[in-house]
């Protein structure tokens, strides 16, 4: 193989293969993944702003039997701090992110045992009813898959009811990677990858927009991250031509802190800035028909974030006003409204506030900084 053809292959939109993403990954230097990857971005996105969101991350519950090795954030059954958010305590938060000027809540949680769908969508009814301007980003495949299995409803039927109800889009939460070996050593009590995939294909036949992720560092090869990205490309290939689709893709790292992943088998993250960028650089390169790739500034922090900027991304997130799955984990990064916008244009870029379909939005003139505990 050439690097120089395949950079030219990228730039022509092409689909690289699996084998071919491997190797521009591990001998194309990186100064030349960003600059192809850079030059993709600005086809893409012409606008050349680099978007951005408010929103906050609310869990419906932390009770959870999937028994992932990488989560410090659920509990199981009948456990003392075991909870099932309600409706005081969504009032006050959705109140709390509309002063900080947020739009929507990335809703998510544990797969309870005992929480079947008419949970959810008497949920998504009232805090609609109650909040009309609030979008709903929730749930993801994982969750989808768990409630049909415990409604004994196929997952078009179940995703219908969740749109009827309120469900505005579609996060791409357990995704990890999408590789059935991988998902055995670290989410084993999660669907399998063809039912993650299969999820999000009827979701987008249901016009659900959808995001994807990729969580890596761990137990996966480099070969598994490029099947990954291939499988992902191909359900989008398949949407409808009047569904967008995934939107994003967002590629974090693995957090390892107090993880049965590290105390139990001895798995670390690893990776470095360098790889992470090329990561990056390589999900541009190899998703030419998703339009937005996302850093993820809260897993390798902003000075790693702004860089990838210059490789190909050009979303940085949202700042989330709250989450606390991938932080029980060991993501210290925090932003505001103001430090989010320093950032990018730190990086040499005009922010852009935006909502989940990624339409532009101007901030609210009564938007209060969010005051951030260190």
């Amino acid at each position: 193989m050439n690097v120089a053809t395949l950079y030219q292959k990228a730039l022509g939109f092409e689909f690289l293969s699996v084998e071919e993403g491997v190797y521009l990954f591990e001998h194309a230097p990186l100064t030349d993944l960003m600059q192809v990857a850079n030059e993709l971005r600005k086809k893409q996105v012409p606008h050349g702003k680099v978007t951005w969101q408010i929103d906050r991350n609310v869990n419906t519950t932390n009770v959870c039997v999937a028994n992932c090795k990488f989560c410090n954030f659920y509990r199981i059954p009948g456990h003392p701090e075991a909870y099932i958010t309600d409706m005081p305590v969504y009032r006050k938060k959705i109140q709390e992110t509309l002063k900080y000027g947020g739009d929507q809540l990335l809703l998510q949680g544990g797969h309870h045992p005992g929480l079947s769908l008419d949970f959810y969508t008497n949920t998504f009814r009232q805090i609609k009813q109650e909040f009309p301007t609030i979008k709903l980003h929730a749930l993801g495949p994982p969750e989808v898959a768990h409630i049909c299995k415990l409604s004994k409803k196929p997952h078009r039927e179940v995703l219908t009811e969740l749109k009827n109800a309120g469900l505005d889009s579609l996060p791409g939460a357990g995704a990890e990677i999408l590789i059935d070996r991988v998902r055995r050593l670290i989410s084993k009590g999660k669907c399998g990858a063809d039912e993650w995939l299969t999820i999000m294909h009827e979701a987008h036949e249901l016009n659900i927009t959808t995001s994807a992720t990729m969580m890596f560092g761990h137990v996966e090869t480099i070969e598994e991250r490029f099947i990954h990205l291939a499988r992902i490309r191909e359900v989008q290939a398949m949407k409808p031509e009047n569904a967008k689709g995934f939107l994003a893709f967002i590629p974090w790292t693995f957090q390892d802190v107090d993880t049965l992943l590290a105390r139990i088998r001895g798995v670390h993250n690893l990776t470095t800035a360098e790889e992470y960028i090329r990561m990056i650089a390589m999900s541009r390169i190899m998703l030419p028909n998703i339009k937005n790739i996302q850093a993820s500034w809260l897993t390798v922090g902003k000075q790693t974030a702004q860089l990838c900027l210059h490789a190909g991304a050009n979303d940085f997130g949202s700042i989330m006003i709250e989450e606390n799955v991938v932080s029980a984990a060991g993501a210290p990064h925090r932003f505001t409204y103001k430090t989010m916008q320093e950032a990018i244009k730190e990086a040499g870029f005009e922010p852009q506030l935006r909502n989940q379909q990624y339409e532009w939005r101007e901030l609210p003139e009564t938007i209060v900084e969010q005051v951030i505990d260190y």
